[in-house]
């Protein structure tokens, strides 16, 4: 029985006994004195039970019968599986004229397990996955963006790899952005000096995974990250959340704490010689195995750790990569090639060969971003700044490299001077700076040129 109910029954018992009158019943229950005098007898003659509503345990007068629940379901299952209960709801009414509420089809839906509520979703449980056996059997790796310098230096990356079974820092590179050179850089510095592990682990990056056709190599499929990794007989796999890989999150966590205040102490702020200075710590291994495997002979590390894409020799013998035209010595060798297909290799070091098998084309460049020649703007005292701004918001845009070419912040010494679309384009990813925070409406400066500004308007009306 219901609270109200129990409520009553005392009540009412109260009024039995005398020990209050029928009216201060009423009162106290909220109801008429005839009312009263009705449940009075009501629970005189049938008893407590006779109190309950009568409506309890019975169907609702407009509840949606059984056969229509189950063909909304069947329904579900076959075409809108994946499908909110709101969006439900809208096909519903759209393709089978069926109207039905969407806290119903929610429901209907959470019993007959097709959807999970967000509250259900944020209880996903991670169980803890052990360390593996050996040294050198799985390495995480991850880019971890934070103030590294404070505010002594702008907001970098740091690369960090770490063994999966001691839990050791194997190497530590700073960039300015998670980008596929930096890694291939710091992947072959940890290659040269720990060897090559069985696996790396990393999250789904867009360096190391993407299911845009365009951004894969042409040659494997592969990413090139992935493709130079795959050259030299090294797995790659891709965790589905960060807790999978919380080893090296939460080595991240530690150096966001520790290695702020080392470099703060040491006075570094800048990237080259944050770079320099490197830090270790780890545990034993149970197996004390080193899985590290040495290069084969036939693998060249320099050959693989770069980025290769695949051109096609026009019958000038000239390709095009990145916005610059290419054109080959016409050799008795090259003069051969025409029509087919070349391996580009974009090194992380600026280098760029063309290569046909293992022979290296020699080349010169012709880069037309270069060769844009403007016209001077015509004196106007209307249009004059508004062409200013406009021409230079032309430049910016036209001499930009291909939106699909790599991001160039980890390579130093390209022939590729034009800054890429990322920067070009004046988009840069920015954070907040540690420390207080500016408040610039109570700027001294910034109230005077409010004022100034004010006094102009008001001088012009």
């Amino acid at each position: 029985m219901s609270e109200r109910e129990l409520k009553r029954i005392e009540v009412l018992s109260k009024v039995i006994e005398r020990r209050i009158s029928t009216a201060s019943g009423a009162t106290i229950l909220g109801l008429t004195v005839r009312q009263t005098q009705r449940l009075l007898r009501t629970l005189q003659d049938d008893g407590a039970a006779a109190l309950r509503h009568k409506a309890r345990g019975r169907c609702s007068n407009n509840r949606i019968v059984d056969n229509v629940r189950d063909f909304v379901l069947e329904l579900i299952r076959e075409h809108y599986v994946d499908f909110g209960p709101t969006l439900v709801r809208e096909k519903l009414l759209e393709r089978h004229q069926i109207a039905v509420s969407k806290e119903t089809l929610r429901k209907w839906m959470t019993e007959a397990a097709i959807w999970t509520s967000r509250r259900e979703r944020k209880r996903q449980i991670h169980q803890p996955r052990g360390r593996r056996d050996c040294f050198g059997e799985l390495v995480q790796i991850d880019g971890s963006h934070h103030w590294w310098f404070e505010s002594r230096g702008p907001k970098c990356a740091l690369l960090v790899y770490i063994d999966d079974a001691t839990g050791k820092l194997l190497h530590l590179r700073f960039a300015g952005s998670e980008n596929t050179f930096d890694y291939l850089i710091a992947t072959k510095a940890y290659l040269q000096e720990w060897g090559k592990p069985i696996s790396f682990y990393s999250d789904k990056h867009g360096v190391f995974r993407t299911t845009h056709g365009s951004e894969k190599d042409r040659t494997t499929g592969l990413m090139q990250f992935g493709r130079a990794l795959y050259e030299l007989n090294i797995d790659i796999i891709c965790a589905n959340s960060p807790q999978a890989k919380g080893r090296v999150e939460r080595a991240n966590q530690t150096l966001q704490d520790r290695l702020v205040k080392e470099l703060r102490l040491r006075g570094i702020s800048t990237i080259e010689a944050a770079n320099a200075f490197n830090a270790r710590f780890g545990k034993e291994p149970r197996n004390p195995k080193d899985m590290h495997r040495p290069l084969a002979d036939h693998e060249n590390l320099d050959s693989a750790m770069c980025r290769k894409e695949m051109r096609t020799l026009s019958q000038a013998l000239t390709l095009r990569y990145d916005k610059v035209l290419f054109i080959l010595d016409p050799s008795v060798f090259t003069k051969r090639l025409a029509g087919k297909k070349v391996v580009v290799c974009d090194y992380p070091d600026g280098r760029l060969e063309i290569m046909e098998g293992s022979t290296s084309l020699p080349y010169i460049t012709f880069d037309k971003l270069r060769s844009v020649h403007r016209s001077e703007i015509v004196e106007n005292k209307r249009l004059d700044e508004a062409l200013a701004m406009v021409a230079e918001m032309q430049a910016g845009r036209e001499l930009t490299r291909s939106q699909h070419g790599p991001r160039r912040t980890g390579q130093a010494n390209h022939l590729f001077g034009i800054p890429d679309g990322s920067q070009s384009n004046g988009y840069q990813k920015r954070g907040r700076k540690p420390g207080r925070r500016t408040d610039f409406m109570n700027d001294p400066a910034v109230i005077a040129r409010r004022e100034q500004a004010l006094t102009r308007l008001e001088a012009a009306e």
